[in-house]
């Protein structure tokens, strides 16, 4: 059992440094810009593609924060205005999608995945749930009640303030980082040396099926479905490593997470702001189930004719 806890404690401080180089400079960065003049500018630039969508001007703020920061950012933003129903829920659909944008597509791109194709489907399905929503939806019309949830304090004034704010946003997401995924990846190291994920992948094997997957990513999909895209990123890249996901597969899973992660927390989080939560629920997990068994269909169909193709070629060089 110690030299489970040893191994387990190192994977977990190593991927707590991983993700950490990527996720301080990011937070710093993007908290530093957001107090800058520049930053009203470009939320203008955004302002006409969301009256498109059914959505204020004013909304363009906790989009550019959810997706540029995470979704507590454009969250936080969100209980700054006043907004009806539907169009918090047209948010909330749409940060659920996409959000954390730099963070998470560059985890994306660590275990061998372009990181265009993940920012692409995930604007792609924000982009396309809101405007569905906006069409069909016609109800939602009354003001938005916040519940209990406050605006933070006053703004940092000096360029002191803004950067000691920084960095102590950095530091705390590193920390909150470091307490999760030490703890996970020692459970999850007991689990892969117990034999617990070959029973769980048996238990799933019919699930991986349907979205075009091999069982050995059933723990990834499990792991990014209840505890996020970022901390499962430690999963994701062991198992490249140990477990011998493919390319494919991998691509497929990671599709799948960004459509549809940390389902409970992600949830959650929004009820808070008066919104409906199991259509907010329902519409991630099934979009994120048709869409990668559609692609995956489309891949497995696409692989059939590239191989009867290569048969075809050969056999006519050998009747030569």
């Amino acid at each position: 059992m110690s030299g489970v806890l040893k191994r387990g404690l190192q994977s977990g401080l190593m991927l707590a440094w991983t993700l950490g180089k990527i996720i301080f400079p990011v937070t710093l960065i993007i908290t530093i810009v957001s107090h800058t003049p520049f930053f009203p500018v470009i939320i203008g630039w955004f302002e006409p593609f969301m009256k498109l969508l059914g959505l204020p001007g004013e909304a363009a703020v906790p989009i550019v924060l959810g997706n540029f920061s995470n979704l507590y950012a454009g969250i936080g933003a969100i209980i700054t205005f006043d907004f009806t129903v539907k169009e918090v829920f047209i948010m909330a659909i749409m940060l659920s999608f996409c959000h954390n944008l730099l963070v998470e597509s560059s985890i994306a791109a660590k275990v061998g995945v372009k990181w265009w194709i993940i920012v692409g489907v995930r604007a792609g399905l924000a982009i396309f749930s809101a405007i569905i929503i906006n069409l069909f939806w016609q109800g939602g019309g009354e003001m938005a009640q916040y519940g209990m949830i406050s605006s933070s304090g006053p703004d940092p004034q000096t360029w002191w303030e803004i950067t000691y704010l920084g960095l102590e946003t950095a530091f705390i997401a590193i920390l909150q980082l470091a307490l999760i995924v030490i703890p996970l990846m020692i459970v999850m190291q007991w689990l892969r040396e117990s034999g617990h994920f070959d029973r769980m992948s048996r238990w799933l094997a019919p699930f991986t099926k349907i979205i075009g997957v091999e069982r050995n990513a059933s723990m990834t999909l499990v792991t990014g479905l209840t505890i996020g895209l970022a901390y499962g990123a430690g999963l994701m890249i062991q198992a490249v490593k140990e477990d011998g996901i493919s390319k494919k597969d991998m691509t497929l899973v990671l599709i799948f997470l960004v459509s549809c992660h940390a389902v409970v927390e992600d949830t959650l989080v929004f009820a808070p702001l008066g919104i409906p939560l199991w259509p907010l629920l329902v519409i991630r997990l099934v979009t994120a189930i048709i869409l990668t068994a559609t692609i995956g269909f489309i891949w497995k169909r696409v692989e059939i004719n590239k191989r009867k193709e290569s048969t075809a070629h050969e056999h006519s060089y050998t009747s030569l």
